[in-house]
């Protein structure tokens, strides 16, 4: 058992069970998708439900991820205790009616004891009490003692969920040794202590019960697995908890140096390190999969996490804004396996700094507030309306009061509170009293009385419709004036609602008073759409005619995207096979973004003919036909439907005449020449098993032949050339020029080197015969220090040269040791590793030569003036 990094922990889980035959696939989003009894994802399989249900045909009937969950149900005792955490990654292997019990307890056991190396006699097994095919397999086939396996009660190890698929579990425990005991005589496998790690779930999904009590097995069993990633690592790592774990230990090393405190050191520091750690993990992969910053449902949880994270850095003396910086660290530690974090972190640094100057504006003045109130409190309990006077008119959160005054030993009056909040939003969601808890209730129902938008979209651009609703600061309002940004509810409306890829509509409404520029457009759960909109001049009300006009230019531009994303899809399957599935697509005004299943980079000549492919079908004039029909009907005509959604009754069809047919309701060209070009630039991996295409079609292909003439000619004039057809030879002679005075540079060096040395055996100390040269020079790189001691060795046998160089504040230490110096015990490894030691650095290499980094710069002097004792020590 080695000590092994949580992201090569990760890696080895997925690729095992890669090789035994499972589809890998990257991290659903911590967003559901078309799952309202979840506000995040919060487990393994919650974003696979569907799978299991039957209702989605999964990809493979064989399926691994490392999924990122979030868990609040305790924010208040994040920090608390190193045992809680809001952000997790859970590995998992699953199985759609393929394999069963006998498989994945055999592979299970093989990851713990071949791959981790995990040693047996510190692993146990518990399954249900009542499963005596678990033990037999257990023990007969995979070879686990008797007296190893734990069987436990149905509240431990058997998963049901009300009525539905369940099923017994077997669960793995790691004995973490007599240390970690609670001493108690019982003390065993399932104690509440800190002993026994459970660390992975293999739950045997083989039952249907009926709500009653009554189980009937299902024809085809599944397999859901979870294994916390953190906690394997806690184990591998052999730490305490998951804020030791070396990605985790990362994050927070960080803060400490901001904060200039030391983990350990103090217990009330701790939990504000501990807060800070995991809430901007949780807050940074959140923002990465698009939750912004709002007063409901999942935006109010990323807010609060901020706000806590926020006032936790004061308590630790940080008053300047820092938690951007903090999530640079959490970016980098995991952008290899999440590269979405680093292409989002422009947007992630940016909206982190904003919540955090907003809520240091008013945290000052709120906290000034709340102390006087509570100095001059007269019981325990805190006044409702002065709790709502902080949140109403501060911006100062009810949790923060609570959490306040717990440390006080002081409550609220939530009771007065929330009537209050109710005057205020009689008809908004209820003020929350815990969001960790109510956040699981799903989003509210601020729209739910309003009927289902009429969408008129696919057959014009413009529409007449009336107001029915208004959303202004996250509550319904009967009116907005000028300056205001609001969300806009129409009875019907031209604009496309972003979905299936495809970005919303932009454009303008306007009233008899009012003037609207609409910046986005989304869709509401009941099929609401919802107008993004920007008040240019006016008043707009509740139940106001009003004209809506989607911009026609970008409307177009999209469509041709869409369409060129279809075209691109079948190509694709064309050229690489029936394996290629859409993972995920982006089609905007400016170009096509196209997620697909494959499993190597794509060729140079694999990518042109993907191009030729589509550009014929462009070039055929292909009429491109929508419409509705019977999902049965669909399918027989062999429409691919997108994976992983869930469709109704009747579905909307596109169709490129016989080469492309898809299940789509985004917005299309009539007929393919209308696309002009298609272009791709580029091709690059995701995930592992994922490839991206990005492309560009109609004027996106002109832009960007325009860009590279440009260039081109620019580069023609930067070399006073007057015809670009010179420039390949043009730069094929400059790129031989600079190779002769490369070598030219680097004859001259080399005789610069030599007087250089020449020079520093004038002032050489010799020791039993040996001569020491040593030298520090500035603005030299390690090439030429090389250099100079390999001259030195080669000028005299007798001679140990140590020669440090600075350049771009780093420091390079180089020795060489001549033949007859070895033969006297100089040695330059040990040399050099001494040397660079006494400057902050380390480094190594052979008798002859080496080479060592310092860290420490102001040292090298000291470093340089010990190299005679450490020579003199060295000689026989």
């Amino acid at each position: 058992m080695q000590w092994t990094g949580l992201n090569e922990l990760r890696e080895k889980f997925l690729a095992f069970f890669e090789s035994k035959g499972h589809l890998r696939l990257p991290s659903f989003s911590l967003i559901p998708n078309d799952d309202n009894s979840l506000l995040l994802i919060n487990s393994g399989m919650a974003p696979m439900k569907k799978y299991f249900t039957g209702e989605v045909t999964p990809p493979s009937k064989r399926v691994t991820t490392c999924q990122k969950c979030i868990r609040t149900p305790d924010i208040e005792r994040v920090g608390i205790t190193a045992r809680h955490g809001t952000f997790f990654e859970m590995l998992g292997n699953f199985s759609f009616g393929d394999y069963f019990k006998h498989e994945v307890t055999q592979w299970a056991w093989e990851f713990c004891t071949k791959v981790l190396e995990l040693p047996v006699d510190k692993l146990w097994v518990t399954i249900y009490q009542d499963d005596d095919e678990s033990f037999d397999i257990w023990t007969k086939e995979v070879g686990v003692s008797p007296d190893r396996i734990v069987r436990l009660g149905k509240e431990d190890n058997f998963w049901e969920h009300g009525a539905g698929p369940c099923g017994p579990c077997s669960e793995l425990y790691f004995d973490r040794g007599e240390k970690y005991s609670c001493g108690s005589p019982t003390c065993g496998v399932g104690c509440e202590c800190d002993r026994y790690v459970e660390f992975w779930n293999l739950v045997f999904t083989q039952f249907s019960n009926d709500g009653k009590g009554n189980y009937t097995s299902l024809d085809h069993p599944n397999i859901d697995t979870g294994m916390g990633l953190e906690r394997l690592a806690c184990i591998m790592q052999g730490v305490d908890n998951l804020f030791l774990v070396d990605t985790v230990q990362n994050i927070m090393q960080h803060i400490c140096r901001v904060a200039n405190v030391k983990y350990g050191d103090d217990e009330k520091s701790d939990i504000s390190l501990r807060v800070i750690t995991d809430h901007i993990r949780s807050t940074t992969f959140m923002i990465g999969d698009g939750v912004m910053p709002s007063n409901e449902g999942r935006g109010y949880v990323l807010r609060r996490l901020l706000r806590r994270a926020a006032r936790h850095g004061r308590l630790l003396g940080i008053h300047d804004n820092f938690l951007a910086d903090i999530a640079n660290t959490v970016i980098d530690e995991n952008k290899s396996a999440y590269p979405e974090l680093d292409e989002k972190r422009a947007m992630i640094i940016k909206l982190i700094r904003v919540e955090e100057e907003s809520f240091n504006r008013t945290i000052d003045q709120g906290m000034q507030l709340l102390t006087a109130f509570i100095d001059r409190a007269e019981s325990k309990i805190f006044s409702g309306a002065e709790a709502f006077r902080l949140n109403d008119t501060y911006g100062f959160p009810i949790d923060l009061t609570k959490e306040i005054l717990a440390e006080r030993g002081m409550t609220v009056d939530e009771d007065e509170f929330q009537a209050l909040m109710l005057e205020q939003r009689a008809r908004a969601r209820a003020a929350r009293k815990n969001a960790g808890e109510d956040a699981w209730e799903g989003e509210g129902n601020l729209l739910e009385a309003i009927p289902e938008t009429k969408f008129l979209g696919y057959a014009t651009l413009t529409a007449e419709a009336k107001v029915l609703a208004i959303v202004k600061n996250g509550a319904l309002a009967d009116s907005a004036t000028a300056g205001d940004d609001v969300v806009l509810v129409l009875d019907q409306t031209p604009f496309y609602a972003e979905g299936g890829g495809q970005v919303g509509d932009i454009g303008l409404i306007d009233s008899k008073n009012a003037s609207l520029n609409i910046t986005d457009t989304t869709k509401h759960q009941g099929n609401v759409f919802l107008h993004y909109a920007e008040i240019n001049a006016g008043q707009i009300s509740v139940g106001d005619a009003v004209s809506a006009q989607v911009n026609e230019s970008c409307r177009h531009s999209i469509m041709r995207n869409h369409t060129g994303a279809h075209l691109l899809q079948a190509a694709l399957r064309e050229v690489l096979g029936d394996h290629v599935e859409q993972a995920g697509q982006l089609v905007n005004i400016k170009q096509i973004r196209f997620d697909f299943t494959h499993f190597s980079a794509l060729t140079p000549e694999e990518l042109m003919r993907i191009e030729k492919i589509v550009n014929k079908v462009i070039l055929e004039a292909i009429s491109v036909e929508s419409r509705e029909m019977p999902i049965e009907e669909a399918k027989k005509m062999g429409a691919m439907a997108l994976f992983g959604e869930k469709y109704g009754d009747i579905v909307r069809v596109v169709a490129a005449g016989d080469f492309s047919k898809e299940f789509c309701g985004g917005t299309h060209v009539d007929n393919t020449s209308k696309l002009g070009l298609f272009k791709i630039v580029s091709e690059s991996s995701v995930a592992a098993g994922v490839r991206r295409i990005e492309a560009v079609t109609g004027e996106g292909v002109i832009r960007m032949l325009n860009n590279a003439v440009a260039l081109i000619d620019n580069t023609a004039v930067a070399m006073k050339l007057n015809n670009t057809h010179e420039l390949a030879a043009k730069a094929q002679s400059m790129t031989d020029e600079l190779k002769e005075k490369d070598r030219q540079i680097a004859m001259l060096s080399s005789k610069l080197a030599g007087m250089e040395i020449q020079g520093l055996f004038e002032t050489a100390k010799e020791v039993e015969g040996i001569k020491i040269v040593s030298a520090l020079l500035s603005g030299t790189e390690s090439d030429a220090l090389r250099t100079m001691c390999d001259k030195a060795r080669d000028f005299a046998p007798n001679v140990v040269a140590v020669i440090a160089g600075t350049s771009n504040g780093k420091a390079t230490i180089a020795v060489a040791c001549g033949k007859n110096a070895q033969e006297k015990g100089a040695h330059a490894g040990n040399i050099v590793r001494a040397v660079a030691k006494i400057a902050g650095g380390n480094g190594g290499g052979k008798a002859d030569s080496a080479m060592a980094g310092a860290k420490d710069l102001t040292m090298l002097d000291e470093a340089l003036a010990a190299v005679e004792g450490i020579v003199s020590a060295m000689i026989q």
